[in-house]
Formats: C-alpha cells, structure tokens, sequence
C-alpha cells in the first residue's frame, strides 16, 4: 500500500498542494441490487429489496485551476438507504485534449486511503500525454477525506498536532514509549468515535466503490476505466467484484492482497499480515548493499562494501537510541531518534534514494560529534510543509482502514505482532507492526467488503507490480494475479513503491496500449525499471 507512515498535508491552493499519494515518495449492465445480493459477504437487509435503488448524482461542473472542472455530487451515507442522509463528494477532472478521438473517462486513484484532490494538478502532469489525450481524467476524495464530506476529530490541523504530540512519533520504542502510544491513541479513538458515529460506520472502501459507480454513471460512462496506485489497487479490486460487468480498462499498480488485507489471521495487525515488514527490510537491505557498492559521491553514507554500510547503519540506529539528534535548521528542527532513523529512508521512491542517505549521513556526523556541511544546512533549510487549508487529519485514513481490516482489540497483542516482526525483519517491523494500533479502539464499520474475490469481470485487468516493491510485495502480486478470474500481471523488474512513481518505459508502453486498445502485454512479460539506484 502507500506508504502508511506518511499522511497527504496539502498546501495553499490545489495548484501547490502536490501531496504522497500521487508522487509515492516525495510523487456492467447492472446497476447496484438494493439487497447487496453480490455476495459482498454481508447479510442482505430483508427489508432493503423494497428500496430503490441509488440513482446517479446529477454534477454541475464549473472551472476552477484553469483548464480543470470541478463538481460536488451528492451521494448516500448508506447506499441501502438511499433516501437517507446523504454525503458530499468533491470530483475534479481534465477533459481529453484530442476530443474528436475521445475514449471516455479515466478514474485514478493514487493510494492511501487518502485525499486525491490536493495533489490532482500536479499529478497531471506527469499523466501521459497519449492517456490525456483519449481520456478525461477524472479524481475525486472518496467519501470521510478532503473536500468530501470529512472524518474530523479536531477543530484545526494543529490542535489534533497538539494533542497527538503526547505520543511518539513514527512507532514508539521501549516500555515508556508504548505507555505513552496506547494511551494517547485510546483517547484520540474515543474522542473521533463521539463526533460522528453514524459517517465511520460508512468510509470503507466498499462504500467508496459505490460511491465510483455512481460516479461513472453520472459522466456518462457504461463501463469503468480506472488506474489505481498502492492502495488504489484494493479499491479497484473491490469494484471489479462488486460490478464484474462494468469493469472496461483496469490497471492496477502496485497491488494490495484484498484476502490478506481483509481476513483475520494469527491475531496479527493488518501490515504485519500484509508482510510489509519482510518486503521492506529485503529492500532496506539491498539499498544499504548498494550504497555500499557505490562511492560516496554516488551515495553519501557508503562506507566502502555492503557489510561495512549495513553495519554503519546498525550502528547508527544505537547511536539515535541512546542519544537523539537534532536535525535542520531553525525554525524547522526535528529531534531524531531511532524511529527517525528508520522512516528517513523513502524506500517506496529509487529517485530519493540519494538524498536519503545523504540525510543518513548527517545523523551519522550529528550522532558522533561532527559537524555537517553548510551545504547540508542549505539543503535542510525551507522544507517546512505550507499550512494546509484543508484538514487532512491521521482519523481520515484510520477510518478507512479500520473498518476495511480486522485488527487486534487488545493493544498488547501489538507489542506481541512487533516482537515477531522484528525477529523476522528487523527494524523494518516496527513501523508496520504499531501503525494500525489505534484501530484496537476504533468502532467497527457496517460496509466492509470481504470477498468473494473471483468474480468474472466484463473485461480483463492488467496489473503491474516492481519486483522488490517496499510497501506491497511482488509475491502478493502474483497472488492477487492468480486470485483474480480475469488478470495479467507485467513484472518491472527493479525497486520502489509502483512502477508509476519508479518509470520503467517499457511498462508504460504495455500500459498505454491496454488503456487505449484494451491489448493486454504477452504473459510472462518482464520489463526493466528506467532508473538504476545510486548511478
């Protein structure tokens, strides 16, 4: 999935706010049963099958960041109840710039869960040309994120800020750490429970899925064209099985494990069940093995083989324990332990990879004494992220989460989950192991979606994955390949968090030709990644 350490803060206007869910890294003839007869493993309302069904919201596009469009529809909170409350979502769009060859519309979602909006414009841009010019690019904040209507536990970005600040940041270490962890996010659970119960029964993906119908429906689409990233994967999953005959172009990059994520197993948290863990200390690992094959112009904390890097970065990771360093410049530092330590590094991005270790090697310096360049200084100096104006909130993306993804109820079982990860993966397992911790006292949602997942759909799926992705392994890509009834996978062999966020050019041009012509790439294709880590 993406990166879970990392929440989109968007920035001032849309055209600035460029946010982690877009850039990873630094970038059927059917409509919906009232009953949910498509066995989404729910028992269906006796009472439901009397109800009409949703109709598609009416969208009243008006300009807005020059050449975009953008529409507030209106949908049900319970799509079993659709004369119900009802809940806004916030859509933009491009139209396709060769009209007289238009293909339809595109749906993207870029990971998460999170806001999609913020970092839409910018995203744009590095959307293919050929896929602008054929489609109209089409973004919306699923319902519970951004300028939807919004899971909000806080008045202000900064007093949740405030208040999350009694726990420490990333994951915590050792027992002081975990008192203060559980505690802090028991009482963030209880406060977000109390402000809007009756929107966290209904922000699952599920509901996000139909809530994408309706909006296919109401540009006019019959069937769904739709590219999803990391988490945008689990989201496309979950539509082809729920609308298998209004499934059109599907590409899926970067995949998610929709059994994995949404079965209980071993009373493990979801990530550690995921293997996010053992995926990112095999990456973490060839990254310090590179580093240290490379020169420290190529890549700054080198120190001369891969043992000798993986052992400077060991103990590196003692050092931060022991003694935490202050990192940056005033006003913008930052006190960096070993979680610091641990979540510096942007696996999920090979472009960031040498500025990663250039960071790394500032806390080596920092840790033994040394001073850091001024050259460092500058580089640290200005990155404070611009206040957002809209709330972007930790509960937006726990809401989706936990209601999607069974997760222990007893905090310790998540002290337990990290002991094994680490014996498995090493510091890697912290983050994974902790991250969905908060779910123990999150209520439970009325919508999840658990299966089945091999529902013939109308046409077939492509899926990309990298090879050593940090975040969703390339083995549970095979696995969703084979899980899915209509999927091809296409390999990139190479690293990072999908292969839209770490290029490979013949990938794109297999995903190019599907989107435009439906072709799916020869089984068994292997392409390379464009980039190599520390040249």
């Amino acid at each position: 999935m993406t990166d879970h350490r990392r929440l989109s803060r968007p920035g001032t206007t849309r055209a600035r706010r460029a946010t982690v869910l877009w850039t990873a890294g630094l970038l059927a003839a059917v409509s919906l049963p009232v009953a949910m007869s498509l066995s989404d493993g729910r028992a269906a309302a006796p009472t439901a099958v009397s109800e009409p069904a949703p109709s598609a919201p009416a969208l009243s596009w008006q300009s807005c960041d020059g050449d975009f469009q953008c529409a507030t529809a209106r949908i049900p909170l319970d799509h079993r109840n659709p004369r119900g409350r009802t809940v806004s979502v916030a859509v933009m769009r491009h139209r396709a710039t060769d009209t007289a060859h238009r293909i339809g519309s595109l749906f993207v979602n870029g990971g998460g869960p999170g806001a999609q909006l913020a970092g839409f414009t910018a995203a744009y841009r590095h959307v293919p040309a050929t896929w602008r010019a054929r489609y109209d690019i089409v973004a919306f904040d699923p319902r519970g994120f951004g300028e939807s209507t919004a899971v909000r536990c806080f008045p202000t970005t900064e007093a949740e800020s405030a208040f999350l600040s009694a726990a420490p940041i990333g994951f915590p270490v050792g027992a002081r750490e975990t008192s203060a962890w559980v505690r802090t996010w028991s009482r963030f659970a209880a406060r977000c429970t109390k402000r809007d119960p009756d929107l966290l029964q209904h922000v699952s993906t599920a509901d996000v899925a139909r809530d994408m119908d309706l909006l296919r429906q109401a540009v006019g689409d019959p069937t769904l064209n739709y590219v999803g990233l990391s988490y945008g994967t689990l989201l496309g999953t979950t539509y082809a099985n729920l609308f298998p005959l209004k499934v059109g172009r599907m590409a899926l990059d970067g995949n998610v494990d929709p059994v994995a994520w949404t079965q209980a197993s071993g009373g493990l948290p979801s990530f550690v069940r995921e293997g996010n863990d053992q995926a990112s200390a095999e990456v973490l690992k060839d990254f310090l093995d590179l580093c240290g094959k490379a020169s420290t112009a190529a890549c700054a904390f080198s120190a001369g083989t891969p043992a000798a890097t993986r052992a400077k970065y060991d103990t590196l990771l003692r050092r931060l324990r022991q003694h935490p360093v202050t990192m940056g410049t005033p006003p913008d530092t930052q006190t960096c332990g070993y979680a610091c330590g641990v979540l510096s590094i942007p696996l999920g991005s090979v472009a960031a990879w040498p500025e990663a270790a250039g960071l790394l090697q500032q806390m080596w310096e920092k840790s033994s004494g040394a001073s850091t360049s001024s050259a460092a200084a500058k580089r640290r100096a200005g990155t404070g992220t611009p206040s957002p104006d809209v709330y972007a909130g930790r509960e937006q993306f726990l809401a989706t989460v936990c209601s999607d993804s069974p997760n222990p109820r007893d905090p310790r079982a998540y002290e337990a989950a990290a002991r094994l990860a680490y014996a498995r993966s090493g510091p890697s397992a912290l983050d994974p192991a902790w991250a969905t911790e908060p779910c123990a006292g999150w209520p439970l949602g009325k919508d999840r979606y658990a299966g089945p997942w091999n529902r013939r759909t109308a046409n077939p799926i492509l899926l990309l994955n990298n090879t050593k992705d940090p975040a969703t392994s390339y083995r549970k890509a095979v696995t969703v390949s084979r899980t899915l009834a209509r999927a091809r996978l296409l390999t990139v062999d190479g690293y990072g968090h999908t292969v839209f966020s770490n290029p490979s050019s013949c990938a794109l041009e297999h995903e190019t030709r599907y989107l435009l012509t439906g072709a799916l790439p020869p089984a068994d294709t292997v392409c390379r990644q464009d980039a190599v880590p520390f040249s």
